[in-house]
């Protein structure tokens, strides 16, 4: 009990994959986790990567900007070892998170913007001509490839991995949001409030859990795209990371509690 998060239950919806990071930091605050994956990462072809890996190699991209950690393993997995410094081609990354994954193979990156999003990302990115090479999931939105045309290069665009909807809810998750004992749910994508909201947006509404008194869930997000979507999805978003990382989302988590903790400590 003891610990910022104290007694509290935090659903992930991260895949299971990527979910090991925001499980420790929320219950070394004290939080019991419930992952709960609202989607599945899974690899694009492989003909079209290691295509776009022998171009890069071959020294024909002035940038490659990579927008997720996912798409940093998928696309430097095809390396197999290999440490090419990617045929002179200077490397942008989103955010920290995906910054730290790149360092993590040995490749510094040399434009990372002070606001962890597409947009922040390609508002910092240079005017310039020639080719970028850009890595994302299958489903990511259009917004940055028009960005770094109106910056004057050329995008060309290889989908890194895909992203399906997870299969269904774990038990465990299931039988928590109809008791009502989820204290938050968390979202770090666009793509798992969709998932988590297609397979399970009836049952932290559950009747079950009004009748027992219990209050819906807070919702927090990693940044604002991603709370843009869960608001479109008829969610209340309840507190937004600052900085956009896994860090801040856990002190967003915190703050969307607070309250709740005053509410419980009244007589």
């Amino acid at each position: 009990m003891s610990g910022s998060l104290g007694g509290r239950t935090v659903l992930v919806t991260r895949p299971r994959a990527q979910a090991a990071e925001l499980v420790r930091l929320l219950e070394h605050r004290g939080a019991r986790t419930i992952v709960a994956p609202a989607i599945r990462l899974v690899p694009a072809p492989a003909r079209q990567l290691d295509a776009a890996l022998e171009r890069v190699l071959a020294g024909e991209f002035a940038w490659v900007v990579l927008t997720s950690r996912a798409g940093v393993e998928a696309l430097l997995g095809r390396l197999d070892g290999r440490r090419e410094r990617f045929g002179g081609a200077r490397v942008a990354a989103v955010g920290e998170g995906t910054a730290a994954a790149l360092r993590g193979h040995g490749i510094r990156p040399s434009l990372v913007p002070g606001t962890f999003t597409t947009a922040a990302l390609g508002r910092a990115m240079p005017r310039g001509t020639g080719r970028i090479l850009l890595a994302r999931a299958d489903i990511a939105p259009e917004g940055l490839e028009a960005a770094l045309e109106r910056k004057g290069w050329s995008v060309d665009r290889v989908d890194a991995y895909r992203t399906r909807s997870a299969s269904g809810v774990p038990v465990e998750a299931r039988r928590a949001l109809v008791s009502g004992t989820v204290d938050a749910l968390t979202f770090t994508s666009a793509s798992t409030a969709r998932g988590f909201v297609r397979l399970a947006g009836g049952l932290f509404r559950h009747p079950a859990a009004a009748t027992a008194g219990r209050r819906p869930p807070r919702v927090v997000c990693i940044g604002p795209v991603t709370a843009a979507e869960a608001r479109a999805l008829g969610l209340r978003v309840h507190a937004v990371a600052d900085p956009h990382t896994i860090e801040g989302l856990v002190a967003a988590v915190e703050r969307a509690l607070e309250g709740r903790a005053a509410a419980r400590r009244r007589p």
